[in-house]
């Protein structure tokens, strides 16, 4: 399975004509994206249920993000998301914890996953887990398909200090200074609509499993 070019001309022109009237004449090919992206989802669920067996049941229209935009906090009023966004993970997008992100945007899709913006007691969790298993840590961010995929450093910011309660002079202090556990790469707009999407969208989650694994035991979820 692959995106189809409509899903990315769509974004384009929201991008343009990011309002009301324009999004309701374009409501009927929003509703076919939708169709599409729900069976993409399924699709992805039901290959990741293979290695992973905690997205089994979910539904899939339950891991994508909705398009409208909460506006109340915001300067741009701007109705409309100009992306798509899928999470998948065990008891769906609402669940805290990690998962597998698919980010669908004109020129600035990616992949990725792990634990994006973990609660400060999760957070301290998972610095605990890393000071006590640097090992497998290191292991797992090490290891050459990983890499391959999404690179040695974290999307997520990092502290200038050091975190409360941590030493700085510990090995892994530049691990631990993280606020986010989440990866992401990259991916161009013809990879998404590559006959190889899908399965090569699916080599980087599984690529991914062994560090969401480790993170959900850090957070005492498994």
């Amino acid at each position: 399975m692959k995106i189809s070019k409509n899903i990315l001309q769509f974004l384009s022109e929201l991008k343009l004509n990011n309002n009301r009237n324009w999004f309701i004449e374009n409501k009927d090919r929003f509703t076919e994206i939708q169709s599409e992206l729900i069976s993409l989802t399924g699709y992805l669920l039901s290959e990741i249920e293979k290695f992973d067996q905690s997205v089994k049941g979910v539904d899939p229209k339950s891991c994508i993000f909705r398009i409208y935009k909460d506006v109340r906090f915001s300067k741009d009023k701007s109705p409309y998301k100009t992306h798509f966004g899928i999470f998948i993970r065990g008891g769906g997008k609402k669940i805290e914890g990690t998962g597998y992100y698919l980010h669908i945007e004109p020129n600035g899709s990616l992949i990725g996953g792990g634990c994006y913006q973990p609660d400060p007691k999760a957070l301290y969790k998972i610095r605990e887990r890393i000071i006590a298993d640097s090992k497998k840590i290191q292991q797992l961010l090490n290891e050459r398909k990983f890499v391959q995929d999404f690179g040695k450093e974290f999307y997520a910011e990092k502290l200038k200090t050091v975190p409360k309660g941590f030493a700085k002079d510990h090995p892994m202090i530049e691990l631990l200074k993280y606020k986010g556990f989440a990866v992401a790469k990259k991916i161009k707009n013809t990879d998404l609509t590559s006959n190889d999407f899908a399965k090569e969208t699916l080599k980087s989650f599984r690529n991914l499993y062994p560090l969401n694994q480790f993170l959900e035991e850090a957070m005492g979820k498994k």
